[in-house]
């Protein structure tokens, strides 16, 4: 058994080796290790290609275009969206909605008669869908009980709040016949709030089913305000507001005290909502936000198409690699971009609803007037996209000792791949290491010499000590010296 040891700087290699007869054998094959080192980089160079997928790759085109896409939609927000019955989206919007009410009235069976069609819808639905929990404070308990009157008895209204929490006391106020409502920081319960309501079904499944679909119908006829409202009428609250009375609920249902900011931020929702902001009004502000999502998004597939044809021979063109190459989905690259657009577009948006806040209160800050304007979807959007900056940020601080480590592996392997490469060059040369078959023929000696020769140098043997001729062999064998 032999060993044969070679050094590469710092890396050592050794390969077993033994001789059985006129054979030589290696224990571990130079070819299978070489393709075993190689597969290893394969896996190494997609462990770091895989962590480095988790870096934006952005230029500085990418985040120009991205921030002046943002501030376009800020312009838009500013004098298009504005602030509610002044809005011109706002009008448009309102459109839209009063046609989804009287589509869906159809859909329930009313028909159209002409004049004032929306009021008819809307009065059809509440008979439709009725429930016990409508007061509005004009000629009822409600009034001075709990301080509702046509334009805020939506909002204080829990059930016709558009949240799980609206739903749930739907059907409480449903099936126990009362109405539950939210003033001055308070949870106040109307018992036996009307007379005439009963709740449709035989059984508890129909009851629910039924309790659903009165909730659902009745926040659709009020989508486009009550059927007596004089103008634009009070629609339902804004999802992004009524959060003010569900935490009001939830801690006066587990005994917590309501603290004097809750009730702040409470008061503040409905002065806004009393202003127009409504479900109506959020769902304009959301236009812009929308523009500048699909605006960036479009712009981004459009360069990388632009690239992907320009650097792509057209004969290893394919839809799929086109795709992965031009996605704007689900790619940090993309992700960073819409930070940098949706940021730029809170902060011209902020910057608006600060001056204009100022503006209005004659010398001192005036919040009704802020959050009037404040585009409070585009805030929500900017913050789902820093939530997924800082996740990514802690994922790579994570594997950055990954990627490290994976590096160093990989250039020890492809050392090690050099030195095989060398000893494969050495140690796997079939027809030097086949002199012993040659000498079995006497007429083939010569060859046989001339390879035991170059084999012996390629050893790095010596030249002093290498025998070149046949003399010199039997001269070493019978004991005597090298001449």
């Amino acid at each position: 058994m032999g060993e044969i040891l070679r050094e590469n700087q710092n890396t050592k290699l050794l390969l077993e080796m033994s001789v059985v007869g006129s054979e030589y054998d290696f224990t571990s094959s130079v070819v299978a290790a070489l393709n075993q080192a190689e597969l290893e980089i394969h896996n190494l160079n997609e462990t770091i290609e895989s962590i480095e997928c988790l870096k934006p790759n952005c230029d500085k085109l990418d985040y120009i275009l991205a921030a002046s896409s943002g501030a376009l939609c800020g312009i838009i927000d500013i004098f298009l969206v504005g602030q509610p019955v002044e809005s011109p989206l706002g009008n448009i919007t309102d459109k839209w909605f009063a046609n989804r009410t009287t589509d869906f009235a159809k859909l329930c069976g009313w028909e159209d008669k002409g004049e004032n069609s929306l009021s008819s819808a809307i009065r059809f639905l509440e008979k439709k869908f009725k429930i016990p929990y409508d007061q509005r404070g004009v000629g009822d308990p409600a009034s001075f009980v709990f301080g509702l009157n046509p334009t805020n008895h939506h909002f204080k209204s829990l059930a016709h709040n558009p949240s799980l929490l609206g739903l749930f006391f739907s059907i409480l106020d449903q099936f126990t016949n009362s109405s539950h409502f939210i003033s001055r920081g308070e949870l106040i319960s109307l018992v036996d709030a009307d007379g005439k309501f009963e709740l449709r079904g035989n059984n508890i499944p129909s009851k629910l089913y039924c309790a659903f679909a009165n909730w659902f119908g009745h926040l659709i006829s009020d989508m486009s305000g009550s059927s007596g409202s004089n103008g634009r009428g009070m629609g339902i609250p804004s999802p992004l507001w009524t959060w003010t009375n569900d935490i009001i609920a939830l801690k006066r249902s587990l005994n917590i005290p309501v603290s004097r900011f809750d009730n702040s931020i409470n008061e503040l929702a409905i002065k806004i909502y009393k202003e127009g902001y409504d479900t109506r009004f959020q769902s304009t502000q959301a236009i812009p936000v929308f523009i500048n999502e699909l605006l960036v998004r479009l712009v981004f597939a459009i360069r990388r198409l632009i690239k992907y044809f320009a650097e792509t021979d057209k004969e290893t063109r394919s839809f799929s690699l086109m795709w992965k190459k031009c996605e704007p989905f689900s790619n940090p690259t993309i992700k960073r971009v819409l930070t940098v657009a949706h940021g730029t577009f809170c902060l011209i948006d902020i910057g608006d609803a600060t001056f204009r806040g100022f503006v209005t209160g004659a010398g001192s800050f005036n919040p009704t007037e802020f959050f009037l304007r404040l585009n409070i979807v585009g805030v929500g959007r900017l913050t789902i996209s820093l939530y997924g900056e800082v996740k990514r940020e802690i994922g790579i601080q994570k594997t950055e000792k990954k990627i490290v480590f994976a590096r160093k592996e990989k250039i020890v392997v492809e050392d090690y791949i050099e030195g095989l490469k060398l000893l494969s060059e050495l140690y796997e040369d079939e027809n030097l290491l086949k002199f012993i078959t040659d000498f079995k023929n006497s007429d083939m000696y010569i060859h046989a010499f001339e390879k035991s020769v170059m084999l012996a140098k390629k050893r790095n043997v010596p030249n002093n000590e290498i025998l070149k001729n046949r003399m010199e062999i039997d001269s070493y064998f019978l004991g005597g010296n090298k001449a």
